[in-house]
Formats: structure tokens, sequence, C-alpha cells
């Protein structure tokens, strides 16, 4: 997937459902690509803006979806967990 925008959608003031158009099918493969499209699609918007509310809402999401709502089935007792699966539990060592 590319972070490439289409022209007619940067000429005109973002809505709510060029947000959702680009948000629709999100995996976690792509969620960063997409929240990403999102970022700049919204970013000059003010804050009350009915697009930037649900791009933000959006992006949320979709830092869910990349960071831990990838679940491949349970670990196995001879298998170590996807980096996905680890990543509320990893823990700094301190340094020796």
């Amino acid at each position: 997937m590319s972070e490439y925008e289409r022209v007619d959608r940067t000429r005109r003031e973002p809505t709510v459902e060029d947000v959702r158009q680009l948000s629709g099918a999100s995996t976690p493969h792509f969620a960063l690509q997409i929240r990403n499209r999102i970022q700049n699609l919204v970013a000059d918007l003010p804050p009350d803006h009915p697009a930037r509310i649900e791009g933000e809402r959006e992006i949320q999401r979709l830092n869910e979806i990349a960071y831990g709502a990838e679940d491949r089935g349970g670990v196995q007792e001879h298998e170590r967990p996807l980096p996905s699966l680890e990543l509320a539990e990893v823990v700094e060592e301190p340094p020796a």
C-alpha cells in the first residue's frame, strides 16, 4: 500500500467520508500506512472540525490494530510468541 494521496482529495477541504474511505477495511498489516495518510489529511483542520474528530478517532483505532489487535492464535509450548503479542509484556532490563 502506498501513502500516495489522491489529487482530488488534496485540493479541497477533507470530509468525514474521506476519512472513512481511507480507513474502511483496514488490517494490521496496513494500519500504520493508513494512519499516516489520515494524519496528513486532517493535520491542518481545526480541532473541532468533524473530519478531524473522526480522523483522530480512526488514528487511535488504527494504532490499536497495528500494535495489539493482531492475534493469530495461542502460543504453543514449543513456540515463541509473535512480537505483536509481546508488546504488552515488554519490560526493560536494568543495565548490568
